[in-house]
């Protein structure tokens, strides 16, 4: 294949990271098992359709692939976990290069409508209810999402806390040779849950909650502001908003893949 064939849709040195998490391929029960299409090409074609957010039959030719072979293999990869893995790594690159600071992290979620309904989708109480998904996103002191989830529209916004502070200490931080333990997480008044605060204490970590009836979450603008500004970037990524998928594990999918490359540019925009 000719270097930089993708270039201009896949980011420098993404597919490098990608190819070793891609499950072994299975062999056609025609028999012979062989493979037309290459694997770089179905990731680019994944990546074309997270950014533009077209349709699967809405493809361009130029990838060389069908709709069903690039939806089947971006169906494959999604339940082999081959996605949430990769923001895993990208994560991982950018702890290695010092770029993670998890004095502060920031936690929200964000609606997003449900065009065709679906496993994980609920109504929406910001949106007429309306079905609809809700992201869950954890990030850095810089804007980085280092976690995401996905859960109804109708879900309450504190139930992501747990998921998303655990996916957070259960990764290995290379520099201290210990979990990465964020310092003191900032959420607003949805997150104000008794049994919340005391299961943060106990993993000793600092509570910065805005409470209800006696102060305003605005006072956390001062650090809100990373996570709203992650929240403008991912939903810039047109598969994203609105949902079109109706398997939760797809369009999570989507989301670990879009927080990937989120990250990986900046990294990519350091080291050069």
């Amino acid at each position: 294949m000719v270097e930089g064939r993708w270039s201009w849709i896949v980011p420098a040195g993404l597919w490098d990271l990608a190819r070793p998490l891609l499950p072994a391929p299975r062999v056609r029960p025609q028999g012979g098992g062989v493979r037309n299409i290459e694997d770089e090409a179905v990731f680019a074609a994944i990546v074309y359709v997270l950014v533009s957010g077209c349709a699967w039959r809405a493809l361009p030719p130029c990838f060389g692939a069908s709709k069903s072979t690039v939806h089947r293999r971006f169906a494959i990869w999604a339940r082999a976990g081959v996605w949430a893995r990769l923001h895993r790594a990208v994560v991982s690159r950018m702890s290695e290069a010092g770029l993670i600071d998890l004095s502060r992290v920031v936690l929200d979620t964000a609606h997003v409508r449900a065009k065709k309904g679906g496993e994980h989708t609920g109504p929406s109480p910001v949106d007429r209810g309306k079905p609809g998904t809700k992201m869950h996103i954890l990030s850095d002191r810089s804007a980085m999402p280092l976690v995401v989830g996905v859960s109804r529209g109708n879900t309450v916004g504190g139930d992501g806390l747990k998921p998303l502070v655990a996916g957070l200490l259960s990764r290995h931080d290379p520099r201290r040779g210990r979990i990465a333990k964020p310092r003191k997480p900032h959420a607003d008044k949805a997150y104000d849950i008794p049994a919340l605060r005391r299961w943060l204490r106990g993993k000793r970590i600092g509570v910065r909650i805005a409470r209800r009836g006696v102060e305003s979450s605005q006072r956390l603008g001062r650090h809100r502001w990373a996570i709203e500004r992650t929240m403008s970037w991912l939903t810039g990524y047109r598969r994203l908003s609105p949902c079109y998928d109706r398997l939760p594990r797809n369009y999570l999918a989507f989301l670990d893949l879009a927080a990937a490359m989120h990250c990986w540019k900046r990294l990519l925009k350091t080291t050069i």
